[in-house]
């Protein structure tokens, strides 16, 4: 099946997302949040994607209130503009949003598990809904700033993590400007102290990543990065 927009009303505001559902009974269900682009045509692109491995995904807007339709490309003009939306957008706002989506998609696949996969400040705004009861399993992909800052102020999203109920898996490059490495070993860090036997909580840092490293659409897409992201999300719908 192609994937194509719907529309969830079932909260604060209305959810402009890239729905794929290629077959009636699925294990599992994904909520993919998107970078600061937004749900442009590769957001689209990674719902396509598991859609074809029999994943039924959904793409949530994290701007619905101030750019609802976003769509930007990867010029600096584009990263300028996502981050003016980025920086209107609150941990709140994140949560409400995150459980309209995850209510919504509990409709469509009732016994399915939840998996949450972010990129960018999407992967930081996964970190933030892998606190809600529904979510199983979590990837965080580059998700910048979660040491330092929360959306919209406060303590760092990192002080979460003793709400996560489900798996978190948070994932950097080493090459990734974004995330120096005294934020990296923060994120370990708190991994560590937050699940010291890695039962739930663990961290994978890959060699010489730069930020975007998923992206094929970015000039920083390293294909063999991504061959792994790929890999450990693929995985865990085996476990």
């Amino acid at each position: 099946m192609e994937g194509r927009w719907v529309y969830i009303e079932q909260g604060p505001v209305t959810l402009r997302c890239w729905w794929n559902n290629p077959q009636k009974e699925s294990e599992h269900i994904v909520l993919v949040l998107p970078e600061v682009f937004g749900v442009n045509s590769w957001a689209r692109s990674v719902v396509d994607r598991l859609a074809e491995e029999g994943i039924p995904a959904l793409a949530m807007p994290l701007f619905a209130r101030t750019a609802p339709e976003l769509d930007l490309g990867y010029s600096e003009d584009d990263l300028v503009e996502g981050r003016r939306h980025k920086e209107q957008t609150t941990t709140s706002q994140i949560l409400d949003d995150g459980t309209a989506a995850l209510n919504w998609l509990k409709q469509q696949y009732i016994q399915s598990r939840i998996t949450v996969i972010g990129f960018c400040f999407g992967g930081h705004a996964a970190l933030i809904t892998s606190t809600l009861s529904d979510v199983d399993t979590t990837f965080d992909f580059y998700g910048a700033g979660v040491s330092t800052t929360r959306p919209g102020g406060g303590p760092p999203s990192l002080e979460l993590l003793s709400q996560t109920s489900g798996k978190l898996t948070c994932i950097c490059g080493t090459g990734d400007p974004l995330i120096p490495e005294a934020d990296r070993t923060s994120i370990q860090l708190a991994l560590r102290e937050a699940d010291p036997f890695e039962v739930r909580l663990s961290y994978l840092e890959i060699e010489d990543a730069d930020h975007g490293f998923m992206c094929e659409q970015r000039a920083s897409f390293s294909p063999n990065a991504s061959t792994i992201g790929w890999q450990l999300i693929m995985n865990a719908f085996k476990e």
